[in-house]
């Protein structure tokens, strides 16, 4: 892992440059742990405040200070595509493997859920969990959702790759030696199927958050808790835009649009570093 990263770093203008954007993000949003202020309290502070030296990026309508606001919506963003991405990696991995691995009417009948949820519209779906769950939503049983939404494209890549192997004159001798079907997915195929991994988790957290500040910038979600979405959310509540508050809703976009495109650079690096040809070529083979 660490020799990959390092490459990547060397030899990927494209990686160096997503990884400092993406790590300063995140460094940005750990500052929360030192914030001043509780999350949630407002009023604290003189309202609609422009950014100053006292409040480098100002206040907001409902007497916050935007920096801190700020650092702490974005973590709590990143913290649910995360939690959503781990998720749906579990699913994909799990289906696509043992769908790809056993064939036969466990493929039958996993494919046939996959491409099931696959034609099922997501935002739908997850408006109406909302409204049946109103009183009890709340960003767990949201990220749950999406991740059972989100893992059936990759589960069908993985398994490709697994239908690949399973011919393999190594997976033979695994099952020779008499390893169980666990230990040939683990031991034998998951190194393979790890990059394809890679890859997909950061198309997913960039699609979980995306789908996280869409929600929120509707009111789908728990808008008591700081999100990027939730900012822009209450910036528009308030007309932030026509009141000319620009600071309360164009600091946090500048935020979420460097983090997507950080995310998207390591997405394309990694994809980049999976296809061997492109790879030599990076590294001048």
């Amino acid at each position: 892992m660490f020799k990959i990263l390092r490459d990547l770093l060397r030899y990927n203008v494209e990686f160096l440059i997503g990884f400092v954007l993406t790590a300063g993000i995140f460094l940005f949003a750990l500052a929360h742990f030192f914030a001043p202020y509780p999350d949630t309290a407002i009023y604290l502070l003189p309202p609609d405040m422009p950014p100053s030296p006292e409040y480098w990026l100002g206040t907001t309508s409902r007497g916050q200070d935007v920096l801190w606001q700020m650092s702490s919506a974005i973590w709590n963003t990143m913290t649910f595509g995360l939690t959503v991405t781990v998720l749906s990696r579990l699913l994909a991995v799990t289906v696509g493997m043992v769908s790809g691995y056993l064939g036969g009417k466990w493929d039958e009948a996993l494919m046939t859920v996959n491409d099931t949820l696959i034609a099922l519209p997501n935002i739908p779906i997850l408006l109406l969990v909302y409204f049946v769950m109103r009183d009890q939503m709340n960003w767990p049983v949201l990220a749950l959702t999406a991740a059972l939404l989100g893992w059936n494209h990759d589960a069908r890549l993985i398994r490709s790759v697994v239908l690949s192997l399973r011919h393999r004159e190594f997976t033979r001798h695994a099952v020779f030696a008499g390893m169980s079907v666990p230990q040939i997915l683990i031991r034998q195929h998951l190194p393979y199927v790890m990059p394809v991994v890679f890859f997909t988790a950061m198309n997913n957290l960039i699609w979980a958050i995306g789908l996280e500040v869409t929600l929120s910038v509707l009111g789908f979600s728990d808008i008591n808790r700081p999100t990027i979405g939730g900012m822009i959310y209450w910036a528009n509540q308030h007309q932030a835009i026509i009141a000319g508050i620009w600071w309360w809703i164009a600091f946090p976009i500048i935020a979420i649009v460097i983090l997507f495109l950080g995310l998207f650079l390591l997405a394309i690096s990694v994809n980049e570093y999976i296809d061997p040809r492109s790879r030599l070529s990076r590294m001048g083979g």
